[in-house]
């Protein structure tokens, strides 16, 4: 078998690379084996420069891996471009700051001295989707691999060059052979991985049935898990909210990388009082985006990822419009080659259609009318997902208030929902469970270790 990369713009195929049997799986898992110990015993600054060293590596290679990225999965060059950015900021983030979060709490008790000591649990097999193929990785390993534990990476499927590139980066930055490999590995391949007694850990970024499938190997195992799944992001707007801002930002959380991220909005939740003039300003706004190709600047919609998920998603669609939504805009696929899908509007969706009850993974949005604040709050946590949201309003202590109440793991008020190195990510429900970034993300996978002296 080989993995094929296809350029969602044309549908070409532009690479076909072949995957591993178990035979270059065991090597490569017993390479992994012998690194660790030492990467473990490695000084945490020394870790950190190796650190320093790929961030500033990101950044000199930027357009260079922007290409590959916008190539293999269709993303705008400039989005690709920002993608690199981000795993060069959260490097150097990890690079300051991990000495501060891995060092030893000290806490009173019947001891002498005691405290928590935090140290690796040895490897980590990180399960990674093809959206955001550098940063959902770099997310996972500037923390992973500053805390001390090595890692090795089970990429999708439709990206492998990427999963190369990134695997060359950590050897031109220095990093000691076998600290993160990638494994070219088949999916089928992935349950043996975990049950393998050389892999300490596991993260999945990915479909809620993929989070179940891996969390129960994993749970059989008895490994850890953080798992990152989809989203079904709610976007509330109040009456007395700025539509100008609400609007530009809804442009953007909906269609940026094509609206192909767990935490976009998906479901816009509109006061009625408000709903029709919204509606009309973000169909505007819509009908602004260009498709075209992804490495021109006045570009401003990418193709889906891949032609099974274009026509995937035009079912969603087509059942919600039988099921009695209206197309306001688009709705259909672009004729023609590559994996393109008019930017899209549905309104009037209600319970029982899948725009209200499934996530809907790519550019279409989703009108949901209520009659007052409480409806929203009610809507927002009907669904099974609780990843992230936003609330719209010029009130700012009724927009904390009303965030509070919505279930998900992160919420913005008056801003677009976003990853930040600084925050932790992740989410409830089917959303999944554990976090990514800040000192919570890195302290998912050390040992907390009580230290207690007479």
């Amino acid at each position: 078998m080989s993995f094929s990369s296809i350029n969602p713009a044309s549908g070409e195929q532009i690479a076909s690379l072949p995957s591993w049997d178990n035979r270059q799986l065991e090597s490569a898992l017993a390479a992994v084996a012998v690194a660790t110990p030492e990467w473990m015993a490695t000084p945490i600054t020394a870790r950190c420069r190796h650190l320093n060293s790929i961030a500033d590596l990101l950044r000199r290679r930027r357009d260079d891996l922007a290409r590959v990225i916008a190539l293999e999965m269709g993303k705008l060059f400039s989005e690709a471009r920002a993608e690199v950015e981000k795993c060069a900021l959260g490097c150097d983030y990890y690079a300051r700051e991990s000495a501060g979060f891995l060092a030893d709490e000290v806490i009173a008790s019947d001891a002498g001295f005691s405290c928590v000591s935090r140290q690796p649990l040895g490897t980590v097999l990180a399960i990674m989707p093809w959206n955001f193929p550098f940063w959902q990785v770099f997310r996972f390993a500037a923390p992973a691999l500053a805390a001390g534990n090595t890692a090795v990476l089970k990429h999708a499927s439709n990206v492998p060059q990427c999963a190369q590139a990134i695997e060359q980066l950590f050897v031109e930055a220095g990093f000691p052979d076998n600290v993160f490999r990638t494994l070219m590995i088949r999916a089928d391949q992935v349950r043996q991985v975990i049950d393998d007694p050389r892999i300490h850990a596991v993260t999945l970024t990915g479909s809620e049935p993929a989070g179940r499938q891996v969390a129960a190997a994993a749970g059989a195992a008895l490994k850890k898990t953080v798992l990152e799944l989809g989203g079904s992001d709610a976007f509330i707007v109040l009456e007395d909210a700025d539509l100008d801002l609400a609007v530009s930002t809804a442009v953007a959380s909906r269609f940026m990388n094509a609206g192909q991220s767990c935490i976009a909005a998906k479901r816009f939740i509109i006061l009625d009082c408000i709903a029709d003039s919204f509606t009309e300003r973000f169909r505007t706004a819509i009908e602004d985006l260009r498709c075209g190709d992804p490495f021109d600047a006045d570009t401003s919609l990418a193709p889906m990822a891949r032609i099974d998920l274009r026509d995937e998603l035009h079912q969603q669609v087509q059942a919600s419009i039988n099921n009695g939504a209206v197309a306001v805009t688009g709705c259909q696929p672009l004729p023609g080659d590559g994996a393109w899908y008019k930017p899209s509007l549905l309104d009037h969706v209600s319970e029982g259609m899948p725009a209200f009850d499934q996530e809907l993974f790519g550019p279409v949005a989703s009108i949901i009318r209520v009659r007052d604040e409480q409806q929203a709050v009610d809507i927002a946590n009907s669904s099974r997902f609780g990843l992230g949201g936003s609330v719209w309003t010029q009130d700012t202590g009724r927009g904390e208030r009303v965030a509070r109440l919505i279930q998900a793991g992160a919420v913005f008020v008056n801003g677009l929902v976003k990853s930040d190195p600084r925050l932790p990510f992740g989410g409830i429900k089917a959303s999944g469970y554990g976090r990514e970034l800040s000192h919570y993300g890195m302290h998912e996978f050390v040992n907390h270790k009580t230290l207690w002296i007479r």
